[in-house]
């Protein structure tokens, strides 16, 4: 009986799974950061393969994530290799927070109601480097939320 319930239980969860990813790349393509960076970069002519990269991206952490496979690096270069990664997945979340945030025109909405008429700048400079220096402390004392 234990049998049918795990096969139910994995049936939900993968498709759980599939909805979110379906979400999540809707969303992405919705907003228009791969078009986005690749006019910033100009590097347009490789739309495609950053597509690519970011579907297998996704499908080889899902793999991951559902195996429990474990990397085993040296201290020095396990840290290295997370700071890499944390770089480019902050620099990817905070890409598609802005193009959110563009999208749904929050930044103008919260100037216009706040009476803000300059320092947009600084505010922005503000939160990039407060996300920063949370970011730097988390990493470096370990805090896991």
């Amino acid at each position: 009986m234990w049998i049918v319930r795990e096969i139910v239980a994995a049936f939900f969860g993968l498709c759980a799974g599939g909805i979110t990813a379906g979400g999540i790349f809707t969303l992405i393509s919705t907003i228009n950061v791969i078009p986005r960076l690749a006019e910033k970069t100009t590097t347009k002519k490789s739309i495609m393969l950053y597509e690519t990269m970011i579907v297998w991206g996704g499908a080889i952490g899902s793999l991951i994530s559902l195996t429990n496979f474990q990397f085993r690096f040296p201290s020095i270069a396990a840290k290295i290799i997370l700071a890499v990664y944390a770089t480019f997945s902050g620099v990817f979340v905070g890409c598609l927070a802005t193009a959110l945030a563009e999208t749904l025109n929050t930044i103008p909405i919260f100037f216009r109601r706040a009476k803000l008429t300059k320092g947009l700048g600084y505010v922005i400079l503000a939160v990039a480097i407060g996300k920063a220096l949370g970011n730097i402390l988390q990493f470096n004392k370990g805090w896991i939320l």
